[in-house]
């Protein structure tokens, strides 16, 4: 297979910790965008965080534990290895460098593409990748989700992208660290899984998280 007929995903973020809602979007898009290959990459220094980052290597070793089992999924760290901010374009003009006529899927969630106006050179990358959105439903708290709501409005963001559907799933990276802080590993994958098992053991080996907020 050539280059220029390749389908590549990328799906960034930083997995501080991977969880069961970040894997569900990686199957969407592998499923729903035919894609040949789809790369994780864990965020370096994120412009747009306040909080400090899990350090690298723990994120990167739960995103191999979380996702390596997946079929045409590459978790790639070019973006932790970077000096100084992390900027999506940069990573996508070097996919693009890499696999010269690809076609580039940018794999974001809904409240992303809201915010999609706010990253650095924004109207460049919308002219190199087709924006891949994920709805998610609308939060009501810190732990709660509302799912007698429907999803945020994917139109308000008034930007060409193509729709993945997947369920609505109650977790995210921020309840489940204060979880983790309150109650510790050994309750995040009792009954429905919050994380995989492997990654819940690293968890626990690591002690990640027993101080977060």
């Amino acid at each position: 297979m050539s280059d220029a007929s390749l389908r590549i995903g990328l799906y960034g973020g930083a997995f501080d910790p991977p969880h069961r809602a970040h894997r569900a979007l990686a199957e969407a898009a592998l499923d729903q965008l035919s894609l040949d290959r789809l790369l994780i990459l864990p965020t370096g220094q994120a412009w747009h965080k306040s909080r400090s980052l899990t350090d690298a290597r723990h994120r990167l070793a739960m995103c191999h534990l979380a996702f390596d089992d997946l079929a045409r999924v590459q978790v790639d760290d070019r973006e932790m290895h970077r000096v100084g901010p992390t900027y999506t374009i940069d990573t996508v003009r070097e996919v693009l460098a890499q696999y010269p006529g690809a076609q580039v899927f940018l794999v974001i969630g809904a409240d992303q593409l809201q915010l999609f106006r706010t990253w650095h050179r924004w109207q460049e990358l919308l002219a190199l990748v087709t924006l891949a959105v994920a709805e998610r439903a609308r939060r009501i708290g810190d732990d709660a989700i509302d799912a007698s709501h429907p999803p945020t409005d994917l139109r308000e963001a008034d930007l060409p992208h193509v729709r993945l559907q997947m369920p609505l799933i109650n977790v995210s990276a921020t309840a489940l660290r204060r979880r983790l802080s309150r109650e510790g590993s050994s309750t995040i994958s009792e009954e429905i899984p919050l994380v995989s098992q492997p990654v819940a053991s690293y968890i626990s080996q690591q002690h990640l998280y027993q101080t977060h907020s």
